[in-house]
């Protein structure tokens, strides 16, 4: 963090006044005070008005000498005074952009656990240099897919994580610890989230084929939503069609052995089957799937307003991440590569068939996932009904863009 020419006190106690010049206060490469200006009279009062992350609580809260003249019970009423307007503005997701504005004494005692897929994401958080100089501390914990990752904010183990769009209607029916915060949309719609499989030689060439057989499929994630959506479109049900609920590595066994039909799962394991013969009965597009993920924080944090700022800054610096992969697709193949072991050829397909948006979630995402929820209850695949905007609370605003 940096300061340029800091706030003047004039006069002592009751008659101090304030002048600030050309005033500068960065949080890594983001500016949050840019050259201020501000002079008030000992006899002037004044309101700061704006979003969270505009720099209000920044501008009170850093180190002007001003604060000598405060006690320390002054200090904590000019703070609590504040946090009113602060909750006020975390309440509405039209005005709710939240920076770095917490100073880095609150935040330098947080360490916050980030769930990740394996998507490279790491590594493109290390190569873009996005957690440079952060107050707060993060580590990372590793996930073969969503379900678990929703299990673990219920339960406080990680913080925040990005899952696909059926991990939280189905941790909401038996969960609620934890919130929907962003929205991850594909860049593109030609882009395919999830696909079903069949081994070689298989004789199922169309989804009809699929009465009566096996599909193996992790319960509760993308694929889930995927499968059921696309055997109803042929009339199929999870009575006509055995759901075999395997997590993608057990999954990936039971199809290679030929011990279930067919196989509803995501990239890399498509791309890795294909090399072994497999084919794709069907690609998920809309209207059976969109692609959207999401990211889902612990309900404790967003709870707590000091690392509910910091949650956010960080979520911001996420999304940066993933941006600057959109912009280096080569290193993120070569992350993708060392994080999950795939070869180039299959990093290469992966990759383009992954980029993402970190955005704000939409009243027409929560529409989608409530259509999802209700068709998930009305099948028995979860045991209560879901209301998606119940589980919504946005972390960024509806303008928030990496670009």
């Amino acid at each position: 963090m940096t300061s340029q020419q800091a706030a003047t006190p004039r006069g002592t106690g009751e008659d101090i006044s304030v002048r600030a010049e050309d005033v500068v206060r960065r949080f890594g490469d983001r500016v949050v005070l840019d050259h201020l200006r501000l002079e008030l009279a000992a006899s002037e009062f004044a309101v700061l008005l704006g979003p969270s992350g505009c720099g209000k609580t920044t501008l009170l809260l850093m180190e002007f000498p001003v604060s000598r003249y405060l006690t320390r019970s002054a200090r904590v009423i000019a703070i609590a005074a504040l946090l009113p307007v602060a909750a006020a503005c975390a309440a509405s997701g039209a005005s709710r952009d939240p920076g770095p504005s917490g100073p880095a004494s609150a935040w330098s005692t947080i360490t916050f656990t980030i769930g990740q897929q394996a998507s490279g994401i790491v590594t493109l958080v290390n190569d873009s240099g996005v957690l440079t100089n952060t107050p707060y501390k993060v580590r990372w914990a590793l996930f073969s897919y969503g379900p678990p990752l929703v299990a673990a904010e219920d339960a406080g183990q990680v913080d925040i994580g990005d899952v696909g769009d059926i991990p939280p209607i189905n941790g909401a029916a038996k969960d609620t610890g934890f919130r929907v915060v962003a929205a991850e949309e594909p860049v593109t719609s030609a882009e395919a989230g999830d696909y079903i499989l069949v081994p070689k030689g298989s004789p199922i060439k169309a989804l009809a084929d699929l009465r009566g057989k096996s599909v193996a499929v992790p319960i509760g994630s993308s694929a889930n939503g995927f499968l059921l959506n696309a055997i109803e479109s042929v009339g199929l049900s999870p009575k006509t069609v055995n759901f075999v609920n395997l997590a993608p590595g057990p999954g990936a066994a039971a199809f290679d052995t030929g011990k279930v039909d067919a196989w509803a799962i995501w990239q890399p394991q498509v791309s890795i089957e294909q090399q072994k013969g497999a084919r794709i009965l069907i690609a998920g597009h809309p209207p059976l799937d969109y692609d959207t993920g999401f990211y889902v924080a612990s309900l404790k944090d967003l709870q707590n307003p000091v690392r509910r700022a910091a949650l956010t800054d960080l979520l911001q610096r996420l999304a940066r991440a993933y941006q600057w992969g959109d912009d280096h697709i080569a290193a993120w193949e070569q992350a993708v590569e060392r994080e999950t072991q795939v070869s180039p050829q299959i990093a290469a397909i992966e990759v383009p068939n992954g980029l993402i948006k970190v955005r704000y979630v939409t009243p027409a995402l929560v529409g989608s996932e409530q259509t999802l929820a209700n068709e998930f209850y009305a099948t028995g695949q979860i045991a209560k009904k879901v209301t998606a905007s119940q589980i919504v609370d946005n972390l960024l605003s509806p303008s928030f863009t990496t670009k």
